[in-house]
């Protein structure tokens, strides 16, 4: 199979791209990996394809696969990417659109300036919803990993998330601790696990061991899983700047019951075509 695509990025967290528009595209799990293959395919962090929309209310469909081969729910920096590509290719001309994801409805804006901001929905706290095995939902939670007891927060942001606070980015045990809590039995579907510095009350540096792609350069959905965690914890104010390895988003909170807004770059790299085993 010859498969045309869009290498893409943001803040280094890199995406490859397929118009599903016109025609269904299905790929398995052993050609995603293909594909996500530095060495031997193209390479990327998550394949992102562009789909017609599934409901009236919406402008397009958004699926996000993972390096692994693995569907998700939700992806931040994907979701920059997804709407500068369909102004790029003219599938459509509106700044702001609503698209359809497996982890519900999010709404990107493209800027002026040519920053996106997304609309990443209200942050899920409930455990048997982000999903998360705990007695009753509590503002902090003591995990186990690697035979110490680390204090998290857990939620979703249409994906799962366990973020904890860090002395130093530089230094957290990131490699280490992971792919355990990422696997962590208390999370049946696997998570993404955070590890936020607090420079000030406007500032957090952060890294994020994705599910199913291990340590990227940047995490949209974990930075607004961190900044609402901090937020909650009382360390942050409502805007607050998200320093990663790629480069800086912008991530805003008014509190309980309001939506997550995410703000920052997206970057079309080239464009290709790659053969595909069968």
């Amino acid at each position: 199979m010859r498969l045309k695509f869009t290498k893409m990025h943001g803040l280094g967290n890199d995406f490859v791209v397929i118009d599903a528009t016109q025609s269904p595209v299905a790929l398995s799990p052993a050609q995603l990996r293909f594909v996500a293959d530095r060495h031997f395919g193209v390479g990327c962090d998550q394949l992102l394809m562009v789909e017609p929309a599934r409901s009236a209310d919406t402008d397009f469909y958004y699926r996000i696969f993972n390096a692994d081969g693995g569907e998700v729910e939700q992806c931040g920096n994907g979701a920059r990417c997804f709407v500068r590509y369909v102004h790029q290719r003219g599938l459509t001309a509106k700044s702001v659109i609503r698209v359809g994801t497996l982890g519900g409805v999010i709404e990107p804006r493209l800027e002026a300036d040519g920053q996106v901001t997304v609309n990443m929905g209200t942050p899920v706290f409930e455990p048997a919803r982000i999903p998360f095995t705990a007695p009753a939902e509590a503002p902090l939670y003591d995990l186990e990993v690697n035979k110490k007891a680390i204090k998290i927060n857990a939620l979703s942001m249409g994906n799962p998330h366990a973020v904890q606070v860090v002395d130093n980015v530089d230094t957290a045990a990131v490699a280490e601790d992971g792919p355990l809590i990422e696997a962590h039995v208390r999370f049946p579907q696997r998570v993404n696990a955070g590890f936020m510095q607090v420079v000030d009350r406007s500032h957090i540096r952060l890294r994020v061991y994705e599910r199913g792609s291990g340590e990227t350069l940047a995490c949209g959905t974990g930075a607004c899983a961190a900044v609402v965690s901090g937020i909650r914890r009382g360390l942050l104010d409502q805007r607050v700047h998200v320093a990663t390895r790629g480069g800086d988003l912008v991530i805003v909170w008014a509190g309980a019951g309001a939506p997550v807004m995410m703000t920052g770059p997206a970057v079309s790299v080239f464009d290709g075509a790659v053969e595909i085993p069968d």
